[in-house]
């Protein structure tokens, strides 16, 4: 089904494998080529340095570099993409850095926030504010309702050759000939402002697809049986996924689309596709043909790695609570559901890490099949036009039921979903018993549908991380979600919510052709780019703030411990909860009050000890030597013995903050809010065995934050509460050095700990020593 070649490939002529195992035969692989019936190579030498070229991943980078140097890469993006969960911060932050016009196509769209539900009149305000940054600085405004994000990106923005820099994790384009990433809002704020993406070459990785999908297969099948694959080996990692191989021709590009918006979840950097025929005329269609262009790898092309995966043996697959990772196809849950949701249960509550939450599925079985409560289709992975479509030939004419289970249905965009209702599609789910919602992403992080106590919910859309789905575990609650395709969620409501896969309902499928409708778009969308208007006013709304001044690094830093998570990953969802706290995103001290609220509800608390610290050793600075400087000091640090002199020292180059230790933090979202809510509270490191995604370590690092790592054997020396002195920080930071020493601080005494610098960059070390993008920017 899926399978992971670790060595680096040759591949010949876009069909021929040939792994390299340091005796590459060219008489071979001629033989190969004859076999395939393609001609054979004309040189009867392979230039691994050569091949590497050859990727469609090298044309679409080197062309984007301005470094001069093809393995340190600066990079320019052809345009942007942010939703109302992140533009305001980034504006804001980019003004502050400098910002006067828009320098490239930046789309702002309202798809997170959009039924303004919380906190009053704060989510209308951030897009008010959204049109009025739009106006002044020359953007795209995509009003509440309209579009998804990468939907309208892909409908209106895409484009082969083209690069899209998004603050959304699953910014991916790559079917449509883009190369997409999804950042942090700090990486958009140096495109604003004119300055670089910065990336070591990547690896890339070739994602080899043949054959064809069985009936009843869809895209997000594929999709998680390649997470499945690849997520816990970390197998593609900050690499680029390059889908090549026959089997991309079986597939439509709405099927390319779903299968390409999940890359994200293997925690890839980006991903991008062959292209052909289908996708010029994807461009025809949304009346854009000169987006198109034929993207292949060279005769000859090398990669790092390589997945190969033969569609038509993969089955309808299910990704249980609590990560896309953890597939199985829903034949072998439906034959072994008591001994599978055993192990899930016992999995799943060691995540939870709260005793008073009992995480229970088995109960939910009825004659050994999962029995679910709800079933959702949503955001730019379900609400597409195809999905929807087979959705609806699969309940025409039939029935939900009128027991519990519920379906709602999303479609991606105004113009997709005009399109299914002039088709019938809409009134055929409707008529089942689906409700059919507008353009909204919130089903994806906790802010629509959100399930019943104890509710188990089937969803097309991109992740089930716990209480992703809105459940409040501080009030008791709990409830979870296991991902699936559109058409066996369909599957499982015409039976009522039994889990059915989408292979048991016959071959019921028929294309269906799409034609786009712009009109919708010319009407209602404000088109800014290239217009704009600097002495229109911004407006705010009460609850949107400034970042507080953040203070450049110290000398020496002395360090509270103020959370230690030992599970083997740490999501952004569990540093900063999604859902409805997204509406607080705006106001950064309210939104930092729900840091780690999930995770660690006493880091807040531990976290404000250590400012306030802070704050008094501020204030003290300029003071006269006396009992106030010596019990802070004794306060933090026990420790007797200084001179009044040492105190003054100590005050004056020492900033106290806090830290927290995570394995691998960082999987999920591209929110910088998670790393920004530590930073309002007064974090000034991270320390980690490694971090889960270059996004959350760019975003410490952009907000002035030392992304530490240690050795596995240290990991166990650190507890909450303790206090770690960092001396020389500012220096070891500034000369390059690649780790310093650290003293960890507590009642039982002291002890070292090494704490490493690894693959910091002059700019990166630059940021951190200014104390974070906009100080850095302002200098």
């Amino acid at each position: 089904m899926v399978q992971l070649t670790k060595n680096g490939v040759f591949l010949i002529k876009g069909q021929v494998i040939v792994e390299d195992n340091g005796a590459v035969n060219v008489a071979e692989i001629n033989s190969k080529l004859f076999g395939a019936g393609l001609s054979a190579l004309n040189s009867g030498i392979l230039d691994k340095k050569a091949a590497k070229g050859g990727t469609i991943a090298y044309q679409i980078l080197s062309s984007h570099n301005i470094s001069g140097d093809a393995q340190n890469l600066k990079m320019r993006f052809d345009a942007l993409a942010s939703h109302d969960i992140t533009y305001v911060g980034i504006i804001q932050t980019a003004i502050a850095s400098g910002l006067k016009e828009f320098p490239v196509p930046y789309v702002l769209t309202n798809c997170h926030n959009s039924l303004c539900a919380v906190g009053g009149t704060i989510n209308e305000d951030d897009h008010i504010f959204g049109l009025s940054a739009a106006k002044k600085f020359g953007g795209i405004f995509v009003p509440t309702h309209q579009a998804v994000i990468h939907q309208y990106m892909r409908e209106m923005m895409a484009g082969c050759n083209k690069m899209i820099l998004g603050s959304d994790s699953h910014t991916r384009y790559g079917a449509l000939g883009t190369m997409a990433i999804g950042e942090g809002g700090g990486e958009l704020v140096k495109q604003l402002v004119k300055r670089t993406y910065d990336i070591a070459y990547p690896d890339v990785i070739a994602i080899y697809l043949e054959g064809k999908p069985l009936p009843g297969v869809g895209p997000q099948d594929i999709a998680l049986a390649i997470i499945g694959a690849v997520f816990d080996s970390g197998f593609v990692k900050n690499k680029v996924m390059e889908f090549v191989g026959p089997g991309i021709d079986n597939l439509s590009v709405d099927f390319r689309n779903g299968i390409d918006v999940m890359t994200t979840e293997t925690t890839c950097l980006s991903s991008i596709w062959r292209t052909d025929e289908q996708v010029a005329e994807y461009y025809r269609i949304h009346g854009r043909p000169e987006a198109y262009s034929k993207l292949d790898p060279s005769e000859i092309s090398y990669y790092d790695g390589l997945v190969r995966v033969d569609l038509s043996r993969i089955r309808p697959m299910i990704a249980l609570p609590f990560h896309p990772s953890n597939v199985w196809t829903i034949e072998e849950l439906n034959q072994n559901g008591a001994d599978i949701l055993r192990h899930v249960e016992l999995e799943g509550q060691k995540q939870l890490e709260n005793p008073n939450l009992k995480f229970k599925l088995t109960d939910k079985l009825v004659n050994g099949r999962l029995k679910v409560d709800q079933g959702v289709v949503a955001g730019c992975a379900g609400g597409t036009f195809e999905n929807i479509v087979a959705m609806a030939q699969i309940l025409c004419q039939s029935s939900i039921g009128d027991d519990a289970f519920s379906l709602s249905v999303y479609p991606s965009s105004q113009p997709v979903n005009m399109e299914l209702i002039s088709n019938k599609s809409i009134e055929c789910l409707m008529l089942a018993g689906a409700t059919i919602r507008t353009a909204f992403c919130g089903p994806c992080f906790g802010a629509g549908d959100v399930p019943s106590h104890n509710g188990f919910s089937i969803r097309h859309t991109t992740r089930n991380f716990p209480n992703r789905e809105g459940s409040k575990p501080d009030n008791g609650q709990i409830a979870s979600v296991a991902l699936m395709d559109a058409r066996s969620i369909a599957a499982t409501a015409l039976n009522g919510g039994r889990l059915t896969p989408a292979t048991e309902v016959g071959n019921v499928f028929k294309p269906v052709p799409y034609k786009f409708n712009q009109k919708v778009y010319e009407n209602r969308i404000y088109q800014g780019f290239g217009k704009a208007n600097p002495e229109d006013q911004l407006v705010f709304g009460p609850n949107i703030a400034n970042w507080p001044s953040i203070r450049p690094l110290p000398e020496n830093l002395l360090l509270k411990v103020a959370a230690v998570i030992q599970d083997p990953v740490t999501t952004t969802d569990e540093l900063i909860p999604s859902g409805e706290t997204s509406s607080y995103r705006s106001n950064p001290y309210k939104l930092a009050e729900f840091t780690l609220s999930r995770k660690d509800p006493a880091y807040v608390g531990r976290a404000k000890d250590a400012q306030n610290l802070e704050i008094k050793r501020l204030s003290l600075i300029n003071e006269q030597i006396d009992s106030a400087l010596s019990n802070l000091i004794h306060e933090v640090l026990p420790h007797t013995g200084y001179t009044p002199e040492q105190l003054r020292r100590f005050i004056q180059e020492t900033g106290i903050g806090s830290v927290i230790f995570a394995r691998k933090p960082g999987d999920g979202s591209a929110r910088e809010q998670a790393a920004s809510c530590q930073r309002v509270l007064g974090g000034d490191a991270n320390i980690a065995l490694e971090y889960a995604t270059k996004r959350y370590r760019s975003n410490l690092i952009n907000w002035g934050m030392v992304p530490f790592t240690i050795s596995k054997d240290d990991q166990g020396k650190l507890e909450v509460d303790e206090y770690i002195y960092i001396a020389g920080i500012r220096h070891a930071i500034q000369s390059g050095a690649e780790a310093v020493e650290g003293i960890v601080v507590s009642i039982r005494g002291k002890k070292t700990l090494t704490l490493k610098l690894e693959s910091l960059t002059k700019d990166d070390r630059e940021i951190i020593l200014a104390g974070c993008l906009m100080n850095y920017y302002n200098r």
